[in-house]
Protein backbone atom coordinates (compact mmCIF):
# COMPACT_ATOMS: atom_id res chain seq x y z
CA UNK A 1 0.00 0.00 0.00
CA UNK A 2 1.08 3.45 -0.96
CA UNK A 3 1.73 5.52 2.24
CA UNK A 4 0.54 9.04 1.74
CA UNK A 5 2.45 12.20 3.53
CA UNK A 6 1.54 15.56 4.17
CA UNK A 7 5.43 15.79 4.05
CA UNK A 8 5.94 14.26 0.43
CA UNK A 9 7.31 17.11 -0.82
CA UNK A 10 9.41 17.69 1.90
CA UNK A 11 10.69 14.20 2.13
CA UNK A 12 11.73 14.69 -1.68
CA UNK A 13 13.83 17.22 -1.87
CA UNK A 14 15.95 16.01 1.06
CA UNK A 15 16.09 12.56 -0.62
CA UNK A 16 17.41 14.77 -3.85
CA UNK A 17 19.84 16.56 -1.88
CA UNK A 18 21.50 12.70 -0.02
CA UNK A 19 21.07 11.43 -4.20
CA UNK A 20 23.21 14.65 -5.17
CA UNK A 21 21.51 17.32 -7.28
CA UNK A 22 24.53 18.86 -9.78
CA UNK A 23 22.41 22.16 -9.88
CA UNK A 24 22.14 22.45 -6.17
CA UNK A 25 26.24 22.07 -6.85
CA UNK A 26 26.22 24.61 -9.04
CA UNK A 27 24.25 26.80 -7.02
CA UNK A 28 27.07 26.24 -3.99
CA UNK A 29 29.84 27.30 -6.24
CA UNK A 30 28.49 30.35 -8.45
CA UNK A 31 26.80 33.69 -7.66
CA UNK A 32 24.51 33.69 -9.99
CA UNK A 33 22.89 37.34 -9.40
CA UNK A 34 26.24 38.57 -9.75
CA UNK A 35 26.07 36.89 -13.53
CA UNK A 36 23.07 38.48 -13.86
CA UNK A 37 23.74 41.86 -12.53
CA UNK A 38 26.43 42.21 -15.25
CA UNK A 39 24.23 40.90 -18.12
CA UNK A 40 21.39 43.19 -17.09
CA UNK A 41 23.70 46.29 -17.99
CA UNK A 42 24.26 45.15 -21.04
CA UNK A 43 20.54 44.75 -22.12
CA UNK A 44 18.38 47.61 -22.80
CA UNK A 45 15.79 48.81 -20.95
CA UNK A 46 12.39 47.72 -22.18
CA UNK A 47 9.34 49.83 -22.49
CA UNK A 48 7.07 49.60 -19.68
CA UNK A 49 4.80 52.59 -20.67
CA UNK A 50 2.27 49.69 -23.06
CA UNK A 51 1.76 47.79 -19.51
CA UNK A 52 1.53 44.05 -19.91
CA UNK A 53 3.22 41.31 -17.91
CA UNK A 54 6.19 42.29 -16.15
CA UNK A 55 9.00 40.13 -17.28
CA UNK A 56 10.67 37.62 -14.88
CA UNK A 57 13.93 38.65 -13.20
CA UNK A 58 17.35 38.28 -15.06
CA UNK A 59 18.95 35.95 -12.78
CA UNK A 60 15.82 33.77 -13.15
CA UNK A 61 16.44 33.92 -17.15
CA UNK A 62 19.76 33.45 -16.57
CA UNK A 63 19.38 29.84 -14.75
CA UNK A 64 16.66 28.63 -16.98
CA UNK A 65 19.41 29.50 -19.84
CA UNK A 66 22.02 27.23 -17.66
CA UNK A 67 20.06 24.38 -17.22
CA UNK A 68 19.02 24.41 -20.58
CA UNK A 69 22.23 24.28 -22.44
CA UNK A 70 23.49 21.34 -19.18
CA UNK A 71 20.72 19.45 -20.31
CA UNK A 72 20.47 20.29 -24.34
CA UNK A 73 17.21 21.19 -23.86
CA UNK A 74 14.98 22.70 -26.93
CA UNK A 75 12.39 25.73 -25.72
CA UNK A 76 9.53 23.20 -25.78
CA UNK A 77 11.34 20.33 -23.64
CA UNK A 78 12.64 23.39 -21.23
CA UNK A 79 9.02 24.67 -20.65
CA UNK A 80 8.00 21.09 -20.14
CA UNK A 81 10.75 20.17 -17.74
CA UNK A 82 10.04 23.29 -15.59
CA UNK A 83 6.50 22.68 -15.28
CA UNK A 84 7.58 18.97 -14.08
CA UNK A 85 10.65 18.46 -12.57
CA UNK A 86 11.40 19.57 -9.18
CA UNK A 87 15.25 20.13 -9.33
CA UNK A 88 14.90 22.31 -12.43
CA UNK A 89 12.27 24.27 -9.98
CA UNK A 90 14.28 24.46 -6.99
CA UNK A 91 17.63 25.64 -9.45
CA UNK A 92 15.52 28.53 -11.02
CA UNK A 93 13.42 29.48 -7.92
CA UNK A 94 9.91 28.71 -8.89
CA UNK A 95 9.61 25.83 -6.54
CA UNK A 96 5.67 27.66 -5.02
CA UNK A 97 5.22 29.26 -8.31
CA UNK A 98 2.17 28.79 -10.09
CA UNK A 99 3.91 30.74 -13.15
CA UNK A 100 7.21 29.51 -15.28
CA UNK A 101 8.18 30.94 -18.44
CA UNK A 102 6.64 29.44 -21.82
CA UNK A 103 8.78 28.69 -24.64
CA UNK A 104 8.20 32.16 -26.36
CA UNK A 105 9.53 33.99 -23.35
CA UNK A 106 12.70 31.63 -23.16
CA UNK A 107 13.33 32.63 -26.66
CA UNK A 108 12.79 35.79 -26.62
CA UNK A 109 15.32 36.57 -23.59
CA UNK A 110 17.60 35.05 -25.84
CA UNK A 111 17.03 36.93 -28.72
CA UNK A 112 17.33 39.87 -26.13
CA UNK A 113 20.75 38.62 -25.59
CA UNK A 114 21.52 38.41 -29.38
CA UNK A 115 20.20 41.70 -30.12
CA UNK A 116 21.89 43.48 -27.27
CA UNK A 117 25.55 41.57 -28.17
CA UNK A 118 26.08 40.06 -24.97
CA UNK A 119 27.31 36.66 -26.38
CA UNK A 120 30.40 36.03 -24.12
CA UNK A 121 28.66 38.18 -21.04
CA UNK A 122 27.59 34.62 -19.17
CA UNK A 123 31.27 33.06 -19.99
CA UNK A 124 33.40 36.02 -18.76
CA UNK A 125 31.60 36.40 -15.49
CA UNK A 126 31.99 32.28 -14.71
CA UNK A 127 35.25 33.10 -15.22
CA UNK A 128 35.97 35.79 -13.57
CA UNK A 129 34.27 34.20 -10.27
CA UNK A 130 36.66 31.32 -11.08
CA UNK A 131 39.63 33.42 -11.22
CA UNK A 132 38.69 34.87 -7.85
CA UNK A 133 38.12 31.58 -6.46
CA UNK A 134 42.02 31.05 -7.08
CA UNK A 135 41.66 28.63 -9.82
CA UNK A 136 43.76 31.11 -12.27
CA UNK A 137 45.34 30.40 -16.05
CA UNK A 138 48.22 29.00 -15.06
CA UNK A 139 50.89 25.87 -16.25
CA UNK A 140 50.38 27.32 -20.65
CA UNK A 141 47.66 27.20 -22.86
CA UNK A 142 46.57 24.77 -25.62
CA UNK A 143 44.77 26.22 -28.74
CA UNK A 144 42.82 24.07 -30.93
CA UNK A 145 39.00 24.44 -32.87
CA UNK A 146 36.59 21.92 -33.09
CA UNK A 147 33.74 21.72 -35.59
CA UNK A 148 29.86 22.66 -34.55
CA UNK A 149 27.25 21.11 -36.86
CA UNK A 150 24.07 22.91 -37.73
CA UNK A 151 20.95 21.95 -39.55
CA UNK A 152 21.70 21.37 -43.43
CA UNK A 153 19.97 24.05 -45.36
CA UNK A 154 18.76 22.71 -49.09
CA UNK A 155 19.92 25.18 -51.39
CA UNK A 156 20.42 25.16 -55.26
CA UNK A 157 24.23 26.04 -56.93
CA UNK A 158 22.56 29.39 -58.06
CA UNK A 159 21.18 30.73 -54.33
CA UNK A 160 24.80 29.28 -52.85
CA UNK A 161 26.44 31.22 -55.25
CA UNK A 162 24.85 34.18 -54.22
CA UNK A 163 25.11 33.33 -50.35
CA UNK A 164 28.86 33.00 -51.21
CA UNK A 165 28.78 36.49 -52.26
CA UNK A 166 26.90 37.94 -49.37
CA UNK A 167 23.77 38.35 -51.10
CA UNK A 168 20.25 37.07 -50.43
CA UNK A 169 18.89 35.25 -53.18
CA UNK A 170 15.97 37.74 -55.01
CA UNK A 171 12.72 35.02 -55.26
CA UNK A 172 13.36 34.91 -51.43
CA UNK A 173 10.16 36.15 -49.57
CA UNK A 174 11.34 37.44 -46.16
CA UNK A 175 9.33 34.27 -44.34
CA UNK A 176 11.64 32.23 -46.27
CA UNK A 177 14.92 34.47 -45.20
CA UNK A 178 14.02 33.93 -42.32
CA UNK A 179 14.28 29.87 -41.81
CA UNK A 180 17.47 29.87 -44.45
CA UNK A 181 20.86 29.87 -42.52
CA UNK A 182 23.45 32.12 -44.21
CA UNK A 183 26.53 32.06 -41.99
CA UNK A 184 27.01 28.39 -41.54
CA UNK A 185 29.35 26.98 -44.34
CA UNK A 186 30.86 23.49 -45.44
CA UNK A 187 34.20 22.46 -45.00
CA UNK A 188 35.71 18.83 -45.25
CA UNK A 189 37.35 17.12 -42.71
CA UNK A 190 39.36 13.93 -42.73
CA UNK A 191 37.90 13.67 -46.30
CA UNK A 192 34.09 14.05 -44.52
CA UNK A 193 31.84 16.95 -45.34
CA UNK A 194 30.42 18.99 -42.36
CA UNK A 195 27.96 21.87 -42.69
CA UNK A 196 27.88 24.51 -39.43
CA UNK A 197 29.98 26.81 -37.24
CA UNK A 198 33.36 26.37 -35.53
CA UNK A 199 34.79 27.05 -32.01
CA UNK A 200 38.24 28.12 -31.55
CA UNK A 201 39.67 27.93 -28.07
CA UNK A 202 42.20 28.73 -25.67
CA UNK A 203 42.02 26.07 -22.60
CA UNK A 204 44.48 26.64 -19.82
CA UNK A 205 46.72 23.68 -19.51
CA UNK A 206 46.60 23.15 -15.50
CA UNK A 207 42.69 23.26 -15.06
CA UNK A 208 41.41 22.73 -18.57
CA UNK A 209 39.50 25.71 -18.34
CA UNK A 210 37.75 27.35 -21.52
CA UNK A 211 39.40 30.98 -21.01
CA UNK A 212 38.76 32.44 -24.41
CA UNK A 213 35.90 31.28 -27.28
CA UNK A 214 36.27 32.60 -31.21
CA UNK A 215 33.29 31.27 -33.05
CA UNK A 216 33.03 31.36 -37.31
CA UNK A 217 31.78 29.78 -39.99
CA UNK A 218 32.78 26.50 -40.13
CA UNK A 219 34.99 26.96 -43.49
CA UNK A 220 37.86 29.75 -41.80
CA UNK A 221 40.88 28.29 -40.97
CA UNK A 222 41.80 27.22 -37.99
CA UNK A 223 44.99 29.52 -37.74
CA UNK A 224 43.14 32.66 -38.61
CA UNK A 225 41.69 32.94 -34.67
CA UNK A 226 45.05 31.81 -33.28
CA UNK A 227 45.97 35.54 -31.70
CA UNK A 228 42.16 36.06 -30.99
CA UNK A 229 41.95 33.51 -28.31
CA UNK A 230 45.12 33.71 -27.01
CA UNK A 231 44.74 34.39 -23.47
CA UNK A 232 47.23 36.87 -22.43
CA UNK A 233 46.25 36.47 -18.52
CA UNK A 234 47.94 33.22 -18.14
CA UNK A 235 50.34 33.28 -16.31
CA UNK A 236 52.58 30.66 -18.24
CA UNK A 237 53.64 31.70 -21.82
CA UNK A 238 54.35 28.22 -23.17
CA UNK A 239 51.87 27.80 -26.21
CA UNK A 240 50.34 23.89 -27.63
CA UNK A 241 48.99 23.91 -31.01
CA UNK A 242 48.86 21.72 -33.38
CA UNK A 243 50.26 21.02 -37.22
CA UNK A 244 47.21 23.13 -38.66
CA UNK A 245 48.84 26.36 -36.62
CA UNK A 246 51.66 26.47 -38.42
CA UNK A 247 52.92 29.81 -39.31
CA UNK A 248 56.86 30.92 -39.24
CA UNK A 249 56.17 34.51 -39.13
CA UNK A 250 53.67 34.67 -37.03
CA UNK A 251 55.15 32.36 -34.20
CA UNK A 252 58.37 34.41 -34.92
CA UNK A 253 56.54 37.65 -33.79
CA UNK A 254 55.08 36.05 -30.87
CA UNK A 255 58.23 34.29 -29.68
CA UNK A 256 59.80 38.32 -30.35
CA UNK A 257 56.70 39.35 -27.57
CA UNK A 258 57.86 36.75 -25.11
CA UNK A 259 55.63 33.46 -25.82
CA UNK A 260 57.48 30.36 -26.25
CA UNK A 261 56.22 28.34 -29.01
CA UNK A 262 54.98 24.78 -28.85
CA UNK A 263 53.45 23.84 -32.20
CA UNK A 264 53.93 20.48 -34.20
CA UNK A 265 55.24 21.07 -37.85
CA UNK A 266 53.83 19.19 -40.96
CA UNK A 267 55.68 17.37 -43.58
CA UNK A 268 55.92 18.65 -46.89
CA UNK A 269 55.57 16.29 -50.00
CA UNK A 270 58.75 14.59 -50.93
CA UNK A 271 59.99 16.17 -47.08
CA UNK A 272 59.29 13.58 -45.12
CA UNK A 273 60.24 14.98 -41.41
CA UNK A 274 63.23 13.89 -39.60
CA UNK A 275 63.37 12.00 -36.28
CA UNK A 276 64.21 15.24 -34.75
CA UNK A 277 61.05 16.41 -35.75
CA UNK A 278 58.94 13.96 -34.82
CA UNK A 279 59.79 13.01 -31.75
CA UNK A 280 59.20 16.65 -30.62
CA UNK A 281 55.72 16.38 -32.25
CA UNK A 282 55.38 13.77 -30.00
CA UNK A 283 56.32 15.78 -26.91
CA UNK A 284 53.68 18.13 -28.23
CA UNK A 285 50.96 15.94 -28.88
CA UNK A 286 51.35 14.86 -25.34
CA UNK A 287 51.10 18.15 -24.13
CA UNK A 288 48.22 19.58 -26.17
CA UNK A 289 45.94 16.29 -26.07
CA UNK A 290 44.72 17.59 -22.90
CA UNK A 291 42.62 20.35 -24.76
CA UNK A 292 40.25 17.53 -26.75
CA UNK A 293 38.78 17.04 -22.91
CA UNK A 294 36.80 20.02 -22.51
CA UNK A 295 35.42 19.18 -26.58
CA UNK A 296 34.40 15.90 -25.62
CA UNK A 297 32.81 17.93 -22.75
CA UNK A 298 30.91 19.55 -24.30
CA UNK A 299 29.79 17.12 -27.01
CA UNK A 300 28.26 14.97 -24.45
CA UNK A 301 25.99 17.99 -23.12
CA UNK A 302 24.85 18.28 -26.87
CA UNK A 303 27.53 21.19 -27.67
CA UNK A 304 28.98 19.59 -30.87
CA UNK A 305 25.54 20.56 -32.34
CA UNK A 306 23.38 23.34 -32.96
CA UNK A 307 19.55 24.30 -33.71
CA UNK A 308 19.70 27.96 -34.31
CA UNK A 309 20.17 30.15 -37.02
CA UNK A 310 22.55 32.54 -37.88
CA UNK A 311 26.12 33.45 -36.53
CA UNK A 312 25.52 35.53 -33.71
CA UNK A 313 22.78 32.98 -32.14
CA UNK A 314 25.69 30.31 -32.69
CA UNK A 315 28.08 32.64 -30.73
CA UNK A 316 25.55 32.89 -27.84
CA UNK A 317 24.80 29.71 -27.94
CA UNK A 318 28.12 27.72 -27.64
CA UNK A 319 29.56 30.83 -25.73
CA UNK A 320 26.56 29.40 -22.95
CA UNK A 321 28.00 25.80 -23.16
CA UNK A 322 31.64 27.06 -22.66
CA UNK A 323 29.94 28.57 -19.89
CA UNK A 324 28.36 25.56 -18.71
CA UNK A 325 31.27 23.41 -18.89
CA UNK A 326 33.52 25.35 -16.73
CA UNK A 327 30.89 25.63 -14.02
CA UNK A 328 31.03 21.69 -14.41
CA UNK A 329 34.60 21.72 -14.51
CA UNK A 330 34.30 24.05 -11.39
CA UNK A 331 32.55 21.31 -9.53
CA UNK A 332 34.46 18.48 -10.81
CA UNK A 333 37.82 20.29 -9.15
CA UNK A 334 36.20 21.01 -6.03
CA UNK A 335 35.15 17.62 -5.27
CA UNK A 336 37.80 16.14 -6.58
CA UNK A 337 40.40 18.32 -4.24
CA UNK A 338 42.38 20.06 -6.46
CA UNK A 339 43.05 23.00 -4.83
CA UNK A 340 43.22 26.70 -6.38
CA UNK A 341 46.57 28.59 -6.48
CA UNK A 342 45.75 30.77 -3.53
CA UNK A 343 45.45 27.85 -1.17
CA UNK A 344 48.44 26.26 -2.74
CA UNK A 345 49.96 29.47 -1.98
CA UNK A 346 49.04 29.74 1.82
CA UNK A 347 49.68 26.25 2.05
Amino acid sequence: MIRESLFAASERETRLDKLGDVLRRFDELIDFAEIAHEVEQSLPQRDRSKGGRPPYPVELMVRVMIVQEYFNLSDEQMEFQLLDRLSFQRFVGLRRSSQIPDRTTIWLFRERLVKAGCYDGVLESVNRQINAAGYVARGGQMIDATLVSAPIQRMSKEENEAIEQGKTPADWAEAKRRQKDMDARWTKKHGKSHFGYKMSASVDHRYKLLRKVKVSSANEHDTKHFEDVLDGDNSCRDVYADRGYADREREHRLRSEGWRMHIQRKAKKGKPLSPCQAKRNRRIASKRARVEHPFASMAQMGGKAIRCIGLERARLRISLKAAVYNIQRLCYLKSAGVLPLKSRIAA
